[in-house]
């Protein structure tokens, strides 16, 4: 499908809301039945009906049909965080007594996910070295079920062998999930590239406009009908119709956000490359990233993050630094209209006590739809902190 067909035409069915330019939003818990019969009929196929909005909504349908649409996938369906979806994807593939081999430095709930919850209900995890496809098939066991990926992952950007990754799952007769949530499915699409389920944290890239969440998980339809039946109808954290809209709205201006982001941070980090205050810069696109050709094989484009190694042992520099930029927002997320920064040194207490793996003087930055020299020049006054 065309994209700009699937961002502006594609589930919307104008004629049944009276030709109105803009999705309605259906604020309704229930949908009524004329007859007992045709209650039956949707009780039995609710996966397929509109009976009860945790099941299924029209608002949220539309924007389910352009996600799976955007990845390649048979299927979407939304939950009400990124977390939520990750959540119900890897549930949806374990039981007690199997085994998951998870990249090493994921998202922090995902790390969670994998270090405190699955081990409560008898699922082993092993968590690896990424970059090296090597370590996934070492770390394989008779028992293990899945392969978890986060690439590029959430702050320094390492990258898994998607491919390659998703073969050997194959061959062991595991599925694999990834969460793709830092190329946007304009940039990656690792269903293309063997993965099972891809999952969003919608709150970034897809919404935009840092004013609501939700999450998604593409795949097959039987893959995408097993967790409704199961982890999605039981557990009950969807994606409410007004959140839907609110990611609607944020569709329409994805390719003109992320071209955009795209080019102002690739003019950022050509200006930090000549700075001698920064020690490294975390960036996939940068040639001097050992994983560069893997980078130009799998992502399109870059966008919006990056992190920075300051160059310092002092943590007060740091925070100094922080504290100093008058354009940037210091908070969590990524992918709105604002650019951020968030600092490894939040990990720590003022005695440098951190038990994590992010060196203190690290800070990420994302770049928003401002121009870039409004905050190269930012950046440079607070650089004289350091």
């Amino acid at each position: 499908m065309e994209l700009s067909y699937i961002l502006n035409e594609l589930g919307e069915d104008r004629e049944l809301y009276y030709n109105a330019v803009t999705p309605p939003i259906l604020q309704t818990s229930n949908f009524a039945s004329k007859t007992v019969d045709e209650m039956r009929r949707m009780l039995q196929n609710e996966a397929e009906s509109y009976l009860y909005t945790r099941g299924n909504n029209p608002t949220v349908t539309m924007f389910e049909k352009k996600m799976a649409a955007l990845e390649g996938a048979e299927h979407a369906i939304a939950f009400g965080s990124g977390i939520a979806a990750v959540s119900a994807a890897v549930l949806s593939q374990l039981k007690a007594g199997d085994h998951v081999v998870s990249v090493d430095k994921p998202y922090g709930w995902t790390n969670v996910l994998m270090n405190r919850f699955l081990p409560r209900f008898g699922v082993e995890v092993t968590m690896v070295d990424g970059t090296n496809t090597e370590n996934y098939r070492q770390a394989l066991r008779p028992n293990t079920k899945l392969l978890y990926l986060e690439s590029p992952n959430s702050f320094t950007f390492e990258q898994q062998d998607i491919e390659a990754i998703a073969a050997l799952a194959k061959a062991h007769g595991c599925s694999t999930i990834i969460d793709n949530s830092f190329a946007s499915p304009l940039n990656q699409n690792p269903l293309q590239m063997g993965v099972d389920l891809v999952v969003h944290s919608c709150t970034k890239y897809i919404g935009g406009h840092s004013d609501t969440m939700g999450g998604v998980i593409c795949g097959s339809r039987d893959m995408i009908n097993r967790i409704f039946q199961g982890e999605f109808m039981t557990l009950g954290a969807i994606l409410a119709p007004h959140d839907a809209w609110l990611l609607l709205r944020g569709l329409r201006t994805l390719p003109v956000r992320m071209e955009r982001v795209a080019e102002t941070t690739r003019k950022v980090v050509a200006w930090m490359e000549n700075q001698e205050k920064v020690e490294k810069i975390y960036y996939p696109f940068l040639p001097s990233n050992p994983q560069y050709e893997l980078t130009r094989k799998q992502l399109r484009n870059n966008t919006g993050q990056f992190t920075i190694a300051l160059r310092t042992d002092d943590m007060q520099k740091v925070e100094d630094f922080c504290n100093s930029l008058q354009h940037f927002l210091m908070a969590a997320s990524w992918g709105g209209h604002e650019s951020l920064i968030y600092p490894a040194a939040a990990y720590y207490d003022k005695d440098s006590n951190y038990k994590g793996k992010l060196p203190f003087n690290l800070v990420r930055f994302y770049i928003g739809l401002e121009d870039a020299d409004y905050l190269i020049k930012d950046i440079e006054q607070a650089l004289s902190k350091v």
